[in-house]
């Protein structure tokens, strides 16, 4: 693609901070991992940081680590990138899937009392697209019901809701590093906490079950192979260092978006921001008008696509993948999920993209609604 809907933003201090631990002896568990950790708590005002290799091991431990097993039902999404289903199934947990709301495109609080049972265990608060969900109401209901809470903020990092950052407000959070993301380690995760029993757990699970790192051969729980390189850290911590830049530079691009495309009556474009929670943008996703189809959405995708200009389908629904459709999950009636989901198109949308570039992308789409609107 010309113009591809994602790129990571590398610099030579990154590089460099990267070949600097290649000249060392330690590859893994080593400094920079501890760094990394204490930079990511430090910034969103989490008590404990646990690095891992992706944010799916980050949701996967979660799961473990509050003890969520088999049969424990979890209100979920479906909206939502298909991990945040497949960390519960991995544990035979089951997921309840609830529907969102029409802005933001959030889990509805509204919708999630009607789906709680006695076997209900958890709760999963997705920060779709980067913009933070109503935790204030879903705490709340999740005192009530003595149930967990956590948060999906793998799109998320430096989103605010009510002053506070996001993912450091239930019981755990994760974040994700994938190169689509506002920063990136290549690959990697990290879960934050405010309690030290979870992070103890989340720490041993992610190092084959090991409670001391220093006794190599103990182990006392059935752990994984999560760890994240020093090389991932590394780079981590020098992106981390630029995020306040990069946010702002994401919002700057959001806006121009907004400016090329307000006047076009056939897109729904995202409204998110309030005086109670400040986006972290992730993606700039819009909504075609009601009268298209998915058909018509997909064949604009295929023409932006045969002019060089990336655009992706965010989201499929969860409980419509092939996976899900009958392995036991449940879920209430999604109106929402199934009408908002097929209209959405995401554009090009990433740090180093240039305003040139947005102009381009707006003007194609332009052209390309009314012509497969028509």
């Amino acid at each position: 693609m010309r113009i591809p809907l994602s790129g990571p933003d590398i610099t030579e201090e990154d590089i460099l901070a990267v070949t600097e631990v290649l000249r060392t002896s330690r590859l893994s568990l080593g400094p920079k991992l501890e760094e990394f950790e204490r930079a990511m708590t430090d910034y969103v005002g989490a008590s404990h940081g646990i690095a891992v290799s992706s944010g799916t091991s980050g949701l996967h431990l979660c799961v473990r680590a509050l003890g969520i097993g088999e049969n424990d039902e979890v209100i979920v999404p479906s909206f939502a990138f298909i991990a945040v289903a497949n960390a519960l199934r991995y544990e035979r947990a089951i997921p309840v899937f609830v529907d969102i709301e029409s802005l933001r495109l959030n889990l509805d609080p509204a919708q999630i009392e009607a789906a709680i049972t006695p076997r209900t265990k958890a709760i999963i608060a997705v920060h779709t697209f980067g913009c933070p969900a109503e935790m204030e109401t879903i705490l709340s209901i999740a005192r009530k019901h003595h149930l967990f809470v956590i948060e999906d903020a793998c799109e998320a990092l430096g989103g605010e809701y009510k002053g506070r950052k996001v993912g450091a407000l239930g019981d755990a959070g994760v974040f994700g590093f994938y190169p689509n993301k506002q920063i990136t380690t290549g690959e990697g995760g990290m879960v934050v906490t405010q309690s030290e029993k979870t992070a103890a757990m989340v720490r041993a699970l992610r190092n084959q079950g090991r409670e001391d790192s220093e006794n190599w051969f103990q182990h006392t729980e059935l752990g994984y192979n999560y760890r994240i390189s020093e090389m991932n850290c590394a780079l981590g911590i020098t992106q981390l260092k630029r995020i306040e830049q990069i946010l702002e530079r994401r919002a700057e691009v959001a806006a121009l978006y907004s400016q090329k495309l307000r006047d076009v009556p056939e897109l729904t474009l995202p409204t998110y921001g309030d005086a109670n929670c400040k986006i972290s943008w992730f993606v700039y996703v819009v909504r075609l008008a009601a009268r298209f189809s998915e058909v018509q959405r997909d064949q604009i995708i295929l023409r932006m696509k045969s002019r060089g200009i990336g655009v992706g389908r965010y989201f499929a629904p969860i409980h419509l993948q092939p996976i899900y459709k009958s392995d036991g999950s449940m879920r209430a009636p999604l109106p929402v999920t199934e009408s908002v989901a097929p209209r959405c198109l995401a554009l090009p949308f990433f740090n180093r993209i240039r305003d040139q570039e947005v102009e381009e992308v707006s003007e194609t789409l332009r052209k390309l609604v009314t012509e497969v609107g028509n």
